[in-house]
């Protein structure tokens, strides 16, 4: 990876004008009041907040402008040279006070947003401003009060207290324009005007996604968090990362008597303060009553049997029935003592590791190491393999870079976005928000999708393609970027390999000769293509709807070939970005968590990586790559005559008896292994089958990095303490690796994770080597590659060559391949899984978030109402979904998005578990299971399981 190419860098004229009385400089176009407050003046303001387009509405930033006959305010109007301002001159003083004294007069008696250093100041900035002017409000004012509105709590997340409104329209501008969610407005007029939800709905029965954007933007707590309303002291803020999606949003807990009580957005460079609804009110799961906080062993006698694991997982808080309690001695040396056990009896190969992309690099680097050290082979995996493996897979093999070439928020440069088997405002919200503000400035949004989600109402062209086509539909793009002679000659010369291969490959792939194939019309096609060529910049973002087949790595093989052929890589507002699911899945897989690859994607075959690493280590290492997560569990299927039958597991954080495709084949491998290690923070339905659990540490426990979607490394810092005997899951980790006969000794503060972070700054040294632990305290975020000190790091990659051998992209034909499985007359459906905004991955924190479950308690599967009428079905019956491996009785919810002769399913519901009937056929590149397509059949009845019991926050 090179140098980030460099925008044309025009430099700022600046004027100069006097701020009372002072000659200030102005930057061309920076209004009055940014001028007075880079120099120190500070004028009262109250709809302005930094960030926000100015409105000017509040007029509490009123200014005296020479030769103007009326003040003027100051956030909203630009300086120009030789003007002549009085901020605090006695006119504009005294308006700036008449202001202040209004909107004060109108406030509650009982105020809202207590000020953290002085209580008597309760109505937020409005308090803190008038109390800085010296403004009491006249008594006669306070007579004329308004009438004041009723409260509206009837969100689970938020009150709406218009009492306290100054209608400054700040939650207007964040709902509209930063996060373009359209829900809050501004209705009426004069003295009758109110902010309102969508048509004066109550907040709770709005479309409000709950990002709680207008929350963080108001600024006298007319709109508030419920955990906040009352006091408004915390005992510290603590600096960190959100730990759900991939995106990777900077954030601050607020904390009092060492519980969260409330999250602000951080200015990061991915989210600029952006939450999502996971981000801003999912944190109270750390708090649940469910927390795991002794360790336990299996109680003698006690089974592992998957057929009663249903009826256990009803109440997961009863583990007394299966487990008993243990010390942290009993119960580390007989994890790690069957281990031991296991490995010198039967070999090296008959033991394997879970890792998890939801704990730290850190963790992720030394669970690697202690499989490849201390269990002595390289069978070890985690999520990844069930996400984008196939992305990474196509990506190292062609541009010898399994990471994204531009960061998300780069769609800014972008003239064209395509959308691809993703699903941003469910799964990446705050990555949405940039690709809806690119939409709002021109951008055009193409979306390519089975199902029309939301980012759909913001695309220019819609491409609905049939289940299980890209390859068709890319194919036909690619063939069109050839025929009508849209190929960027010179960058295909330069720059890229097998171009007439490729050529060759796609001569059938006409878009009319695809059209009943991929059911997108050629002139869509066409016109699609033609504009994505053309473009001056042109992005290509995807989710788990390309990489989730048999065919996921030709998908991406096929979105590489369409930006090379065009030239759209290796500059601004171009290139490829494999949206990342969860927070730490770039940071796992780039910390070696992986059975194919050490550390930064470093081959375990390739002899001098091997080398390298044994040297470094001080250990011997296996040479030939270990078994990825589906192969683990038919390896624990296996005969016992097999050599490398996998006998005993360790899983840290990892739950895949709910995350697995076919859940009723990954359960019973789990129960057939002799000896199962679970390190979690819950009773999942995976500890459920192990024969130790150990207490481990939520995100918010901890300190360490993780790295985001877009190439950052970004520090989180421990704000709470563990419940219990929880421990941190390094201590745990470095306590198994001891008891096998590992030497280590990671010295310092949170169990020596500066130093794990210095050793693998060290293996990954050709990524992150400017990265110091030290840089991420002071900067919080950096962005790799970075390879000295001072190396801003590079958002945008490839620009003059890509890190392969030649430094050319290789192009890789790909024909069409269909499905494992297709439907036919017993099965006639599609099935299709994924997440959804409230709920992440397998539900076992957000679930256990009072907020969003509260806010999506119940599983439903999405049907169209063409499908739903055929079946005589109406939103809320309930459906069986079956498939050949398992079936679910599940409430049926309208979807016009989700195609004709297909039904969507989320898999964070264990009461309705989509993956009991998915299929783990592997992709033969990137061994990933066809999660996105598998045939069920549907009929109307059935009986849903009870709602899993997942406790209460304390």
């Amino acid at each position: 990876m090179n140098a980030p190419a460099k925008l044309n860098e025009v430099m700022p004229q600046t004027i100069e004008f006097t701020l009372d009385g002072q000659k200030v400089s102005a930057y061309s176009g920076e209004t009055i009041l940014s001028v007075a407050k880079r120099v120190g003046l500070e004028i009262p303001h109250l709809c302005y907040k930094e960030g926000m387009r100015p409105d000017g509405n509040c007029r509490a930033c009123v200014v005296e402008i020479k030769g103007e006959r009326t003040l003027a305010p100051s956030c909203c109007r630009s300086a120009t040279a030789g003007m002549e301002v009085q901020a605090t001159s006695e006119r504009a003083v005294k308006s700036q006070k008449m202001v202040l004294e209004m909107l004060l007069s109108d406030m509650p008696d009982q105020g809202y947003k207590w000020d953290e250093q002085n209580e008597s100041l309760q109505h937020g900035e409005l308090s803190q401003w008038a109390d800085h002017m010296r403004v009491k409000v006249r008594p006669e004012l306070k007579a004329l009060r308004r009438e004041q509105p009723a409260a509206d709590v009837s969100h689970p997340a938020m009150a709406v207290n218009l009492d306290a409104c100054i209608q400054c329209n700040r939650c207007v501008r964040a709902c509209r324009e930063e996060q373009v969610n359209d829900v809050i407005g501004y209705a009426m007029r004069g003295s009758h005007s109110e902010i309102v939800f969508d048509l004066n709905d109550p907040m709770g029965d709005s479309t409000c996604v709950a990002c709680g954007e207008c929350v963080q933007a108001c600024p006298t707590g007319a709109l508030m968090p419920k955990t906040r309303v009352g006091s408004q002291v915390v005992d510290k803020k603590v600096d960190s990362v959100c730990p759900f999606c991939g995106v990777g949003c900077l954030l601050t807990y607020n904390v009092k008597d060492n519980k969260i009580v409330s999250v602000d957005g951080r200015d990061g460079p991915a989210n600029h303060s952006r939450l999502c609804v996971k981000g801003r009110f999912g944190f109270d799961y750390a708090h649940n009553d469910q927390r795991l906080t002794v360790p336990l062993i299996r109680k003698a006698g006690i089974p592992k049997d998957p057929e009663v694991l249903e009826q256990l997982n009803r109440d997961t808080a009863n583990w007394s029935a299966v487990f008993r309690e243990a010390t942290w001695d009993e119960a580390l040396a007989l994890a790690a003592g069957k281990l031991k056990g296991l490995r010198d009896t039967h070999g090296k190969k008959a033991l394997a590791g879970f890792g998890s992309a939801k704990g730290s690099n850190e963790e992720a680097y030394l669970f690697q190491k202690l499989v490849r050290t201390g269990f002595g082979s390289n069978n070890v995996d985690h999520c990844t393999r069930l996400c984008h493996a196939s992305s990474v897979a196509a990506l190292l093999e062609g541009v010898g870079s399994g990471a994204v070439s531009n960061q998300v928020n780069d769609v800014e440069h972008a003239d064209l976005i395509l959308v691809i088997g993703s699903n941003p405002t469910a799964n990446h919200p705050v990555a949405a928000t940039w690709m809806k503000n690119a939409a709002k400035r021109g951008a055009k949004i193409v979306l390519a999708d089975p199902r029309v989600t939301d980012i759909g109402k913001h695309a220019w062209r819609t491409m609905q393609f049939k289940p299980d086509t890209d390859v068709a539909m890319l194919n036909a793009m690619i063939y069109t970027v050839i025929e009508e002679g849209l190929v960027d000659q010179a960058f295909v010369r330069s720059r890229a390999n097998n171009f007439e291969a490729l050529k060759s490959n796609v001569k059938g792939y006409s878009p009319e000769a695809m059209e009943p194939i991929c059911g997108v019309p050629a002139q869509t096609l066409r016109e699609v293509t033609r504009e994505f060529a053309k473009a001056k910049g042109a992005m290509i973002l995807w989710g788990m709807g390309v990489s989730q087949h048999i065919h996921g790595t030709d998908n991406v093989r096929c979105l590489i070939a369409l930006c090379t052929v065009t030239g759209q890589i290796g500059k601004p507002g171009s290139g490829l970005h494999p949206l990342r699911g969860q927070n730490n899945v770039q940071g796992a897989s780039d910390a070696g968590l992986i059975p194919m690859m050490y550390p930064n994607y470093q081959r375990v075959t390739n002899k001098e990586a091997h080398q390298w690493f044994e040297d470094f280590w001080g250990m011997k290492l296996d040479d030939q790559p270990g078994y990825t997560v589906v192969e683990i569990m038919h390896k624990a299927l296996a005969d016992d005559s097999d050599p490398h039958k996998v006998r005993g597991m360790y899983i840290m954080g990892e739950n895949p008896a709910m995350s697995d495709p076919d859940l009723n084949h990954a359960r019973h491998a789990l129960a057939s292994l002799e000896h199962l290690v679970v390190q979690d923070i819950f009773m999942t339905e995976t500890a459920w089958l192990a024969d130790v659990v150990l207490p481990a540490t939520a995100w918010p426990e901890k300190t360490g990095t993780v790295s985001n979607t877009d190439r950052m490394v970004q520090l989180g810092q421990q704000a709470i303490n563990p419940p219990g005997q929880a421990k941190p899951d390094l201590w745990i980790i470095q306590q198994i690796a001891q008891r096998m006969g590992l030497s280590w000794n990671y010295a310092g503060e949170h169990e020596g994770v500066a130093a794990v972070y210095e050793e693998m700054r060290q293996a990954m040294h050709a990524a992150i080597s400017g990265i110091t632990w030290e840089r991420l305290q002071r900067e919080s975020s950096v962005t790799y590659p970075c390879l000295s000190a001072d190396d801003p790091g590079q958002p945008t990659v490839f620009i003059d060559n890509f890190p392969t051998p030649d430094g050319r992209v290789t192009l890789v034909p790909a024909d069409i391949i269909p499905a494992a499985e297709r439907p036919d007359a017993q099965y006639p459906f599609v099935l299709i899984t994924g997440r959804q905004l409230e709920h992440w991955h397998t539900g076992s924190m957000t679930r256990r978030s009072e907020v969003l479950d509260a806010i999506e308690p119940m599983a439903t599967a999405s049907m169209c109402g063409s499908d739903m009428a055929d079946l005589g079905l109406q939103p809320g019956d309930v459906i069986t979904v079956a498939s050949r491996r398992g079936a679910v009785a599940i409430h049926v919810r309208r979807d016009d998005g989700t195609p004709h002769g297909a039904v969507f399913i989320p898999f964070a519901y264990y009461e309705a578990a989509a993956n009991l009937m998915t299929n783990a056929a592997l992709d033969p590149f990137g061994k990933i299971p066809e999660f996105k397509y598998c045939a069920v059949a549907i009929r109307r009845g059935g009986k849903p399981a009870a709602v899993a019991g997942y406790g209460k926050v304390d």
